[in-house]
């Protein structure tokens, strides 16, 4: 028995050092998910040169990927109300496996590892209650499901982890089931929120918006580098009313960042993301087909057109945005366009592993 057991030890040490990690596969990746003008859905794996390094099918529309803190490992999530996930080895750009969300559930798009990447949690529908939910997986055990705990509000979206280790939740406040699609069904009534949860799923913090701007979904998020989290926002309420499009929560504080050019994002940010040196705070707008950079301290620096502007992600020193010819590199001020080859379309994440 004691043979058997030192066998099994030694084998498991033997994989965990076979398997890849991100310094193994050298250039830095990041992911996004696209679609083609015949309505295929994809992973590409894009280096910051316009490279493409790996195309991968998707059985559906994908949103947002997570990568492990240290294999060469990420998820890839479907777009809601999808129920898959797909393991991706970034080394191969092969699929390891795949993970089902449970019976009646759907995934938001979104998840994020343990700081030891022991787990994963990821954001769900309790289409049913409705209720928002935070799968919990052990990653270190074939993404065994362990069980799940309330977001604290319903519609979670994305999930970031804060330097303690806790979670900080987008609850868009959208009440939808799958047995509508995609329509939302509780706009007048909606109420969105960050919350802030333990791994453990206790509520540790949470923040609300005024009244006048309960029907502002709290979407997508990025932390700055003094912990604060920036949320890309997409207003619900009458298209008439012009209202800021993003948010930063801090030590029990809300602040709206508000720009000249809002406006110009009709209603909508996609994403939103602070740049590599912590310079620059940038939020796309794909309807609008234009981009906000504000400074560190939340002051509104520029603006500028960027023909589908989607995902946007930090480089060592500034920026990278998926936009209609491919990407756009931001460092230092200047803003360039690189071409990226397949006549992709993007979604609204760019997801530097």
């Amino acid at each position: 028995m004691q043979r058997r057991r030192f066998l099994l030890a030694s084998g498991a040490a033997l994989g965990a050092a076979i398997s890849p990690l991100w310094a193994d596969i050298g250039h830095q990746l990041y992911l996004s998910a696209a679609s083609k003008g015949d309505r295929s859905t994809w992973l590409v794996g894009v280096e910051a040169t316009g490279h493409v390094r790996f195309s991968l099918p998707l059985p559906g529309r994908g949103h947002a990927a997570a990568a492990h803190p240290e294999r060469a490992e990420a998820i890839v999530f479907a777009r809601r109300p999808g129920r898959f996930a797909m393991v991706l080895d970034c080394a191969s750009g092969q699929i390891l496996s795949e993970l089902h969300a449970p019976e009646g559930r759907h995934f938001y798009g979104h998840g994020v590892f343990s700081a030891d990447g022991q787990v994963l949690f990821t954001t769900e529908n309790d289409f049913d209650g409705p209720d928002g939910r935070i799968g919990v997986w052990d990653a270190a055990n074939g993404y065994r499901r362990l069980g799940e705990f309330a977001s604290g509000g319903i519609g979670p979206h994305e999930i970031v982890r804060l330097e303690n280790g806790h979670l900080a939740v987008a609850n868009g406040g959208i009440q939808t089931h799958p047995d509508f699609g995609r329509k939302k069904l509780n706009i007048p009534t909606m109420r969105t929120n960050l919350t802030v949860l333990s791994p453990e799923g206790t509520v540790t913090a949470s923040y609300d918006f005024p009244e006048a701007f309960h029907q502002n979904s709290i979407r997508h998020l990025d932390i700055g580098p003094d912990g604060q989290v920036f949320a890309a926002l997409q207003w619900q309420g009458m298209p008439t009313k012009r209202v800021p499009l993003v948010a930063e929560f801090h030590t029990g504080r809300t602040r709206f960042l508000d720009h000249k050019a809002t406006a110009r994002l009709k209603a909508y940010a996609g994403s939103v993301a602070v740049s590599g040196d912590g310079s620059e705070i940038a939020v796309t707008g794909p309807k609008g087909g234009h981009m906000l950079i504000f400074d560190k301290a939340g002051q509104p620096i520029t603006d500028m057109a960027l023909p589908l502007a989607s995902g946007v992600a930090k480089t060592d020193a500034g920026l990278l945005i998926t936009c209609a010819r491919g990407l756009a590199r931001r460092e230092g001020g200047d803003t360039e366009v690189i071409p990226v080859s397949g006549g992709w379309s993007w979604d609204n994440h760019l997801v530097r592993v």
